[in-house]
């Protein structure tokens, strides 16, 4: 019976196009979007992070919710200690374990196990003050005094040209990465 409604469930979706209304997330969080980048960027003006192949997610300080503003179903442990502030960042396990990732995110039902190899990787501090270079020092003092071991802040680097960024970038594809996120520097939130 349970596979019949999920048929349902799925030919209501497919029929559609939306959720019906019982089952509509709240709106979705406010998230910054990349841009494709453009090879004649001044690229020392930006902060430079690995793109991880995870799963977004924005923390208001109180819940954690998906892209779509959807309740991510994590264990209450995970997100126990997390700082009071919002927090924008990726669910992420490892290179080449998407698959798996979305697959323990999404379970309805949380499964400890599984979420033990769950990190939670911080990129950005929506509404902070200050500009790109003061969040990330923000971000690594919230991450440190946090202690949590799969809170992290994502590791920002500057590079001084386009040759050294195209460096970075193969090396992180030639590990099996997905690629490179530029921040600028001066950038507002």
């Amino acid at each position: 019976m349970a596979g019949l409604a999920r048929s349902l469930f799925a030919l209501w979706l497919a029929w559609f196009g939306t959720l019906p209304a019982w089952a509509e997330a709240p709106s979705a969080p406010a998230m910054l979007l990349a841009e494709v980048y453009a090879a004649d960027v001044d690229v020392s003006q930006y902060w430079v992070s690995e793109k991880f192949d995870g799963i977004r997610a924005q923390w208001d300080g109180r819940t954690l919710r998906f892209r779509g503003g959807g309740v991510v179903p994590a264990p209450a442990w995970f997100t126990a200690n997390f700082p009071a502030l919002p927090l924008d960042g990726e669910l992420w396990i490892a290179r080449d374990r998407f698959d798996v990732l979305s697959g323990t995110v999404r379970r309805i039902e949380p499964v400890d196990a599984e979420w033990r190899q769950v990190r939670y990787l911080v990129f950005e501090l929506p509404g902070a003050d200050g500009d790109f270079s003061a969040r990330v020092s923000q971000m690594q003092a919230i991450v440190a005094a946090a202690s949590i071991p799969w809170l992290q802040a994502v590791e920002q680097k500057r590079v001084s040209s386009h040759a050294a960024l195209m460096k970075q970038l193969d090396a992180v594809i030639k590990s099996g990465g997905e690629g490179l996120m530029l921040h600028r520097a001066d950038a507002p939130y």
